[in-house]
């Protein structure tokens, strides 16, 4: 009987991993492969983007390469050590008890419903009482600056941000045009739109501190 695929990943990156393996993979660190990660992940979304199925199942690989590579990794650790094992069971777990309308007996009316009772439930979970726990802040700028945004709303928390004329219509082709044309007005001017950006969110986390403070 064939080995499942999903253990036989686990057998090869143990061999990779241990004496008589590849040096190099022996040498690589969670820190190491954090670029890896990122651009496996960028390359996916490339291969969606394009509707390539053989190209998705490589890239998926790819990504699924470095989950097994890092719990490998792991293992290894002196006073914490973990494994693939340990990251499937967490994640399992967590599905079952962010869904209660499918593994309990919670009813929702829809995706919206959903989506609020996830949060309610990472929130008790996690013991969150700010808008800004949890937020990844090592994520490009715009992407954290749309978190910080949803998360005052969610925690209604009002910010004095900027706002676009009222006039305009905001679609993805008129605010693509717009968020271009400040790029474009960084680049002329030397300024780096991801660092301006990023110091933005800086701001704008000082100013959820502060009412959240009051």
């Amino acid at each position: 009987m064939n080995t499942p695929y999903l253990q036989r990943l686990v057998e090869v990156m143990d061999q990779l991993r241990s004496p008589g393996g590849c040096p190099w993979d022996a040498e690589q660190t969670h820190e190491s492969l954090i670029k890896y990660l990122l651009e496996e992940s960028y390359e996916f979304i490339d291969t969606v983007a394009e509707s390539d199925r053989a190209g998705m199942r490589e890239e998926l690989g790819d990504i699924l390469l470095q989950v097994y590579f890092h719990s490998r990794i792991a293992q290894d650790h002196p006073t914490d050590p973990f494994s693939i094992e340990d990251v499937a069971k967490v994640i399992t777990e967590k599905l079952i008890s962010r869904h209660p309308h499918v593994f309990g007996d919670k009813k929702v009316s829809g995706s919206q419903e959903v989506i609020a009772n996830w949060e309610e439930i990472k929130a008790a979970e996690k013991g969150r009482t700010s808008a800004l726990d949890g937020v990844a802040l090592s994520q490009p700028a715009l992407s954290l600056i749309n978190k910080l945004l949803y998360r005052a709303e969610k925690y209604g928390i009002d910010l004095d941000v900027p706002t676009h004329s009222e006039n305009s219509i905001a679609t993805e082709e008129s605010v693509g045009t717009a968020l271009l044309a400040v790029i474009a007005w960084a680049h002329k001017n030397g300024v780096d739109p991801e660092d301006a950006l990023r110091m933005q969110s800086k701001q704008l986390m000082r100013e959820i501190a502060q009412q959240e403070a009051r």
